[in-house]
């Protein structure tokens, strides 16, 4: 069931309401204080009407939140808890709720990289201490792939920073070509992460096209106030719409490409799909599939494919059929006596 903002903090306002039993509280007195705390939140007024209350105590009185409020009206106009102690805050979590929060937490652990996560600290601690004393410490249920030893992951909050702030870098980076590390006055649009690898995009200097640097061969990053920011409005969604992995190649690249997989790995293909443009052209009769893609060839969809093996055959177009066939070939001479 989907509960939007307002609706949650007339529930915690009426919540507060009917714990001070130092006054009474009438339908107008709950609805005078929830319009002046939603009035306090949005910053406008905005009218409740006595139907919205009537139905936020009829919610909070059933189990469909799981609130069960033990709201009453005496006096034929009054409303309380029957039971004085009673709060929506401090409803006990069930088996289910547990399950959910430890989950949810170590997901949200895997972000803790970033500052933006950071005022997110105290509450995850609390919510594991929540969890741990409400039920016995099981290991996780969800395992998610991160390589806590890999370089560069210092840098992403201050990277994300950049980005937020819109600020200018001079990055000190060295390719695994180059001899030596070089600094690069850089532009920071996105962080994008592939493979369990991140990645900087953005522009260099004055440069016009986008330029992406993995963050496992930056050595120093430092901040340069003085250059004005490029705000160029870069879009990811777009700019990586026909790409598998990160290397954006020119348009010209884009191309059909078809690819037949043999039966026993069809369905590994065709229910997680190499890329959103991927369609099935056919299914034969002997359970293998050809589908098509459109997308760039560049260096991670020929590790794609290779990663398939004798399963997976490039039919069009036939530059890189003959790429793929070269590198197979060659990788079967590494294995000939």
């Amino acid at each position: 069931m989907a509960i939007n903002k307002n609706a949650l903090i007339r529930y915690k306002t009426i919540d507060k309401c009917l714990q001070n039993n130092y006054r009474q509280w009438t339908l107008n007195d709950l609805i005078e204080a929830c319009s002046d705390v939603l009035h306090e939140y949005e910053g406008r007024e905005i009218n409740v009407s006595r139907r919205t209350i009537q139905l936020d105590i009829q919610m909070m009185r059933s189990d469909k939140l799981g609130y069960n409020a033990p709201i009453i009206v005496y006096d034929r106009k009054f409303y309380k808890y029957e039971d004085e102690d009673f709060s929506i805050t401090d409803i006990p979590l069930t088996e289910n709720d547990m399950n959910v929060l430890s989950e949810t937490v170590e997901m949200l652990k895997q972000f803790k990289d970033f500052s933006l996560f950071s005022e997110l600290g105290g509450i995850i601690q609390r919510l594991e201490d929540k969890v741990y004393t409400e039920k016995t410490h099981q290991a996780s249920i969800i395992h998610l792939d991160k390589n806590e030893n890999l370089k560069g992951l210092e840098h992403l909050d201050l990277l994300y920073q950049a980005i937020l702030k819109k600020i200018v870098l001079r990055i000190t980076y060295k390719s695994f070509k180059a001899r030596n590390a070089s600094q690069i006055v850089f532009h920071p649009f996105i962080l994008k992460e592939f493979n369990n690898r991140w990645f900087l995009v953005g522009v260099t200097g004055n440069k016009p096209h986008i330029s992406t640097f993995a963050l496992d061969r930056i050595h120093k990053v430092d901040y340069d106030l003085d250059i004005p920011y490029r705000n160029e409005n870069f879009n990811g969604d777009d700019f990586y719409k026909n790409t598998i992995g990160v290397t954006v190649l020119d348009e010209k690249h884009i191309q059909e490409v078809i690819l037949k997989i043999e039966r026993s790995n069809a369905p590994y293909v065709t229910t997680k799909p190499f890329h959103t443009t991927q369609e099935v052209l056919e299914t034969a009769k002997d359970g293998s599939v050809t589908i098509k893609l459109c997308v760039h060839i560049n260096f991670e969809l020929e590790r794609l494919i290779l990663g398939f093996g004798d399963a997976i055959e490039v039919l069009k177009p036939r530059i890189l059929r003959k790429r793929i066939r070269r590198k197979l070939q060659d990788a079967v001479k590494k294995y000939e006596e």
